[in-house]
């Protein structure tokens, strides 16, 4: 949740010092204003990349179509390492930190499908759009079991195995191998629910240069077994910040066209 804010704060300082104020927008504007747009996101329990294809409805709508990419990060991971294995006690061994407890590695992916509205237009170059928007769709939940290099005698690798909470801690040495359990994905599917507003600030009238927040809920069909504890979770809410990059652009202008405007960020 700090990282959270964090970005939150940098990313509003830098939007508003850089375009509080602007000059009238004398660009040709693009009628038909298609995206094409990527974009970074953070969230209060993990952070993504998204995809999204938004097609013109009239002057103010627009129609989404989303590809989110989210690692979920359990509220209760703390990350530790095991003192009897660090470099300091000159043991050869394949040492590293890790989430004690943990059992699953969770990529979650989310196809949307949604509106966007218009509530307030820009109308200078340094000005601000703003608008809300919703999506909604299935959810998969991509889960790759955790393996840990179990040791004897804090030198030998005796065994690699998933967490068990009738093993002793003080042989986990570390996590094994990201590749180990490939083989053993676990798919529980859900579905979302995604709203927020966006802050489109871009100079250029063919690019899009934005910021978006807004909140999430998604369930699935049954609980997330991240952790081998019983404090895993059906139910996700979760608060999120993007930034939005992308073109904007007339789906019926020529190919030839398109390709000379000007996409410069």
């Amino acid at each position: 949740m700090k990282r959270f804010f964090i970005f939150f704060n940098i990313l509003l300082v830098v939007c508003f010092n850089l375009h509080a104020q602007g000059e009238i927008d004398k660009q040709g504007k693009i009628f038909y204003r298609n995206e094409k747009s990527a974009a970074i996101l953070i969230n209060s329990n993990g952070f993504g990349l998204n995809g999204r294809y938004a097609k013109r409805v009239d002057a103010a709508r627009k129609i989404l179509y989303d590809l989110d990419i989210v690692y979920y990060r359990h509220p209760k991971e703390v990350r530790v390492n095991n003192p009897l294995f660090s470099s300091s006690n000159n043991i050869n061994t394949n040492y590293s930190n890790f989430v004690l407890g943990k059992q699953y590695l969770p990529i979650i992916l989310k196809f949307g499908f949604g509106k966007q509205q218009e509530i307030f237009r820009k109308f200078d170059v340094g000005g601000i759009s703003v608008r809300k928007f919703y999506t909604l769709g299935p959810a998969i939940a991509v889960l790759k079991p955790i393996y840990y290099n179990i040791y004897n005698d804090y030198d030998t690798i005796v065994k690699v195995e998933r967490f068990n909470r009738g093993s002793p801690v003080i042989y986990i040495a570390g996590r094994a191998s990201i590749l180990k359990g490939i083989d053993e994905l676990k798919i529980i599917p859900g579905a979302f629910l995604k709203g927020g507003f966006c802050f489109e600030y871009s100079k250029k009238d063919q690019v899009l240069n934005a910021l978006e927040i807004g909140g999430v809920l998604e369930g699935y069909v049954q609980e997330l077994p991240i952790m081998g504890t019983k404090e895993n979770y059906q139910i996700l809410i979760s608060l999120f910040i993007s930034y939005r990059f992308g073109v904007i652009f007339d789906p019926n202008a020529p190919k030839s066209k398109r390709q000379k405007q000007d996409y410069s960020y």
